[in-house]
């Protein structure tokens, strides 16, 4: 519970020039002010802080330390405030509710400085209204510090989620926006468009007989030879399991089969000459080619090109079929 503040003259110029807020400040100007605040004793782990909670102070550390936090209290703090430093002022500045969860990171003592008296000490000293000023301005940056590298969190794990682990490739997830955005593009240039769905043949097979370590780094192999072997302008990703799926802009059916053709050769081909012992004999793949009609749909597309596909695997498979 608040207690009332006692400070007597020798507290008041020891104390005073060792908090950021009261740095340079005259004990007189503010005397009466701060004999009307109180004083908080926090326990470590207890909150003083939190997004949705309305605050009306800003708490300056006496002594202990308080943790910062932002979106969970149960992440990594971002920043710890040690003795003489203040929290609150943001969202008593902004008039909002406070944006991180603020914590005891140990047994912590605390001045309770209500909004209201905050604006009667602007009024008293002018080098308190500067040393919030400063205060405020360091907030900022240290906020626009803390966005910039969670952003730079956020795109890291959304890449993440956007590549296959094992080939580093484009994913299903990723290829809905890609290929549509293509798709799109086509159309408003009235080019046609083409897509090719691949299946490695006999891998479950070929898993059985040497692994599943062996199998991915054949999976890992087909993937680099498919990357090398279509247009840079080609859209390739990993559909899922032993499935690939390629966009080939600007490619109508029949350009798309030669193009299918070559490169499931070259696939043959390559893995079959690898020097790697864990690749002893070729892989196979077996082709889809359809090629995008007016009005049609991506999710339509990919139904035209699977049916092609399984009308190679049922053919004898290392084919391609349109």
């Amino acid at each position: 519970m608040p207690q009332t503040l006692a400070i007597n003259s020798d507290y008041k110029r020891s104390l005073l020039g060792a908090l950021e807020l009261f740095k340079d400040v005259r004990p007189e100007d503010v005397q009466d002010l701060l004999q009307v605040c109180d004083r908080r004793d926090l326990e470590e782990g207890e909150f003083l802080l939190s997004p949705g909670a309305k605050n009306e102070y800003i708490y300056v550390v006496l002594s202990g330390s308080l943790g910062v936090y932002v979106g969970s209290p149960d992440t990594p703090s971002v920043t710890t405030m040690e003795v003489g430093a203040c929290v609150g002022e943001m969202s008593i500045i902004e008039d909002s509710d406070p944006s991180t969860f603020v914590i005891g990171a140990e047994a912590t003592h605390l001045l309770m400085i209500h909004r209201t008296v905050l604006w009667e000490m602007v009024d008293a000293s002018h080098q308190f209204s500067k040393n919030l000023l400063v205060v405020l301005s360091e907030r900022v940056r240290s906020h626009n510090h803390v966005i910039a590298d969670n952003y730079g969190e956020l795109r890291k794990v959304e890449r993440h989620a956007r590549t296959d682990a094992l080939t580093g490739l484009s994913n299903r997830r990723a290829m809905e926006d890609s290929f549509a955005r293509e798709i799109s593009r086509c159309e408003q240039d009235e080019a046609s468009i083409s897509l090719v769905m691949i299946d490695v043949d006999n891998l479950k097979q070929f898993n059985d007989q040497f692994g599943h370590i062996a199998g991915d780094r054949a999976l890992s192999a087909v993937a680099r030879i498919l990357g090398d072997q279509f247009r840079p302008r080609d859209l390739l990703v990993r559909y899922g399991g032993d499935e690939f799926a390629v966009l080939l802009p600007g490619a109508d059916q029949e350009l798309a089969v030669t193009i299918a053709d070559r490169v499931r050769r070259a696939v043959s081909g390559e893995t079959h000459d690898s020097n790697d012992s864990l690749i002893q004999i070729p892989i196979r793949i077996s082709m889809g080619v359809a090629e995008l009609k007016k009005g049609d749909s991506l999710d339509r597309l990919i139904r035209a090109a699977d049916a092609a596909l399984y009308r190679a695997k049922h053919a004898g498979r290392n084919i391609v079929s349109s």
